[in-house]
């Protein structure tokens, strides 16, 4: 017999070299181990789970200037009508909480300012593409 090319002496030498090798690590899989559908399901998992609501700086400022203090019942009701508003496409919401106003920015759940009812009367509120009162 001949050999073809330098280590092969027929085709069955060559099929059984290439074809029988141990199988490639699934493709699926990272180096790590882990799935790509595993990562998936992590990652749209996280993004069903609700962001925690933040205060801006200046909603800081405004509630410590205000003497504004919430209750654990109001924030949660604050929270409620920001997932209402995400719900409806509302992107910059005014959420009325009691006698509390806020103004937040839904998609990146951030409450942007504040204001208690004595102040709210006089003012007009702008930007704004929805409100949701609790």
């Amino acid at each position: 017999m001949n050999q073809i090319g330098n280590s092969f002496t027929s085709i069955e030498q060559v099929a059984n070299q290439y074809l029988n090798q141990p199988k490639e690590v699934n493709r699926e899989q990272s180096a790590s181990g882990v799935s790509f559908q595993d990562i998936l399901q992590q990652q749209l998992g996280a993004k069903e789970r609700v962001q925690e609501l933040k205060f801006s700086k200046h909603a800081t400022q405004r509630l410590d200037q205000r003497d504004i203090a919430l209750s654990a019942d109001q924030s949660q009701r604050l929270e409620a009508g920001v997932q209402k508003a995400s719900e409806k496409g509302i992107k910059e919401s005014l959420v009325i909480v009691d006698s509390l106003a806020f103004i937040v920015n839904v998609p990146n759940q951030t409450v942007v300012t504040a204001m208690d009812q004595t102040e709210s009367m006089d003012n007009v509120f702008t930007n704004i593409d929805g409100a949701v009162i609790i």
